[in-house]
């Protein structure tokens, strides 16, 4: 058993929406604040001595898309796509901190590893039928997991199969991958694992304009949201903090 904290890693701009969801991975896996720390890799680069002193990573959502021309992207996001594959690397290699990379992130892991990400598997805003794979079946943290569950998505990009040396873990129709695991210390979701219902629609409102869906729409949506049972997902975060976190 580690005595070190995980850490939450923001990649998200908009501070208010950051907090936000730092509270939503926090309160998810049902750990204090001593034992879930936060860091802001949009304003710091990451911390030298970050894999000697967490003993995990969990990797937020972003607007920003990894597939996007690297001619357009900001310095600010490709310092941080590099702090982000550092921290994938590490995890994947399995002497350091695990790390569990969310929405965003996955395009991250999926572009280190070799795999393609483009636009072609964007998904609406709102609950999702997430199918486990039979892979899934012997992981120590999707194993545990319903064989169908409803969870919350929003992104502009995604892949059509897994990157080399990953196993697929969960699949829906619209997006092919929406888990996978490299190792057995490398986590990667599309969809996001750490919002309550409530919690999303404050995120949606966040991004009203952002592109993910019709500004008009915002109240059938979110009507949509909090009619959905998200239990699973937040059981996936709880299975990561109890095998990967502090004791």
């Amino acid at each position: 058993m580690t005595t070190a904290p995980l850490l939450y890693v923001c990649v998200r701009p908009q501070q208010g929406a950051a907090a936000a969801e730092y509270e939503s991975f926090r309160t998810a896996m049902r750990r204090d604040e001593a034992h879930v720390a936060h860091h802001d890799l949009v304003r710091e680069p990451l911390p030298e001595d970050a894999f000697d002193r967490y003993s995990g990573f969990l990797v937020g959502g972003s607007p920003f898309n990894l597939a996007d021309p690297e001619s357009t992207k900001t310095d600010v996001q490709r310092r941080l796509e590099a702090d982000l594959e550092r921290i994938a690397a590490r995890a994947a290699e399995g002497d350091g901190p695990a790390a569990l990379f969310t929405c965003y992130g996955i395009g991250v892991v999926t572009r280190m590893l070799g795999g393609e990400v483009s636009r072609r598997y964007p998904e609406d805003t709102g609950p999702v039928t997430i199918e486990l794979t039979e892979g899934a079946a012997s992981d120590p943290l999707f194993g545990n997991l319903a064989k169908r569950f409803t969870a919350l998505t929003a992104h502009k990009e995604g892949t059509a199969a897994t990157p080399p040396g990953a196993t697929l873990l969960a699949r829906n129709d619209a997006c092919p991958v929406q888990a996978y695991v490299v190792g057995d210390r490398l986590y990667a979701t599309q969809f996001h694992p750490e919002p309550t219902t409530k919690a999303f629609t404050e995120r949606m409102a966040v991004y009203r304009d952002d592109g993910y869906f019709e500004a008009e729409h915002y109240d059938v949506l979110a009507a949509r949201v909090l009619a959905a049972s998200v239990t699973e997902p937040a059981r996936l975060l709880r299975g990561f903090a109890a095998r990967f976190g502090p004791a």
